[in-house]
């Protein structure tokens, strides 16, 4: 009789605790934008290491300096322990008779995700890659927004406490460690300053929100640069108002893509910003986004001043902060 009350007792507590999920499974290690690659090192070393390397390692655009869309390290299959399990991003390649593309998640820790590519010899395991290129990297790069998210949640300032985003009935989800630059009900421009690395005390990332009324799709792709110049010179002044203000920089020219924000069409553009007359520059990035339902394009944009150091994460943050807007 005691033996069946433990077991009823055992069971109980199991299920209250939903079996294998947070409570079991160890926190994720690993920085944003990282992937650990599980292969053999003449593999990484061979074709299925360069073609990784082709797509994952590419030079991300809109960034003064090269950097690349992905971190990567390899491990071989027999180094794959149970510390490596815990990393959070995570391809595995093997050779086997049974070609296979898997993506799964939370198996050895949380937030995880893991990437399974099997085929039977190289030849095949490259074409699988190249089939994949771009899935693979946005399956990495979705889950690190979501982690960022998550992360900035926990430490979120108030939408409602600015004018512009009631006005637009809009929230973000945005680090406390952000200050208002301006709130005028219809432009917001908030900045962090930098708390830590090289950049400390002359770096910056900005955020800035705004709409205007709709038009057409074509108009507003073709004049998102135009329209962000017109904006530069209304409200982001240089140290001399009268003749400097930020602009998108002329001997580059951004990169635009088609974007989904809250359901929504959008365009997303990666550039650089400069200010006119002045030698202070940085990337961007801004979120158009077509608000057909109340005749109106609402805008995000984050850019980053951070003189001397790579920017890449800078603008990840940004990015995670565009894609959380809600419109309500």
């Amino acid at each position: 009789m005691k033996n069946f009350i433990f077991l009823i007792t055992a069971v109980f507590l199991f299920i209250s605790c939903g079996g294998k999920d947070s409570f079991v499974l160890q926190s994720s290690i690993g920085r944003d934008n990282r992937v650990l690659i599980v292969t053999k090192a003449s593999d990484w070393e061979g074709e299925i290491g360069q073609e990784l390397r082709r797509f994952m390692s590419e030079e991300m655009v809109g960034l003064p300096q090269p950097e690349s869309h992905l971190t990567l390290s390899q491990v071989a299959p027999v180094g794959f322990n149970q510390t490596m399990k815990l990393t959070r991003n995570i391809l595995i390649i093997e050779q086997s008779n049974k070609e296979n593309f898997t993506i799964n998640t939370n198996k050895y820790s949380s937030p995880q995700t893991l990437i399974y590519i099997s085929a039977k010899d190289d030849d095949a395991i490259i074409e699988l890659l190249k089939k994949n290129d771009k899935k693979i990297i946005q399956t990495f790069k979705d889950s690190d927004v979501n982690v960022i998210q998550k992360r900035f949640e926990k430490r979120k300032l108030n939408s409602s406490q600015f004018k512009t985003l009631q006005n637009l009935n809009i929230s973000l989800i945005i680090p406390d460690d952000f200050r208002e630059v301006e709130d005028t009900g219809e432009f917001l421009w908030l900045r962090q300053h930098m708390s830590s690395g090289i950049a400390r005390g002359a770096g910056s990332n900005n955020i800035l929100v705004y709409s205007y009324p709709y038009t057409d799709d074509a108009t507003i792709k073709e004049n998102i640069s135009t329209k962000r110049d017109t904006i530069g010179k209304q409200y982001i002044p240089g140290s001399d108002s009268e003749t400097m203000h930020m602009i998108t920089e002329k001997a580059y020219t951004p990169f635009t893509f088609d974007a989904m924000i809250d359901g929504r069409k959008a365009f997303e553009m990666r550039g650089k910003w400069e200010v006119m007359n002045d030698f202070m520059a940085g990337p961007f990035i801004n979120y158009t986004i077509l608000d057909k339902e109340n005749n109106r394009v609402l805008v995000f944009e984050g850019f980053t001043y951070a003189p001397s150091v790579n920017k890449r994460e800078f603008v990840f943050e940004l990015e995670a902060i565009g894609k959380s807007m809600k419109i309500k």
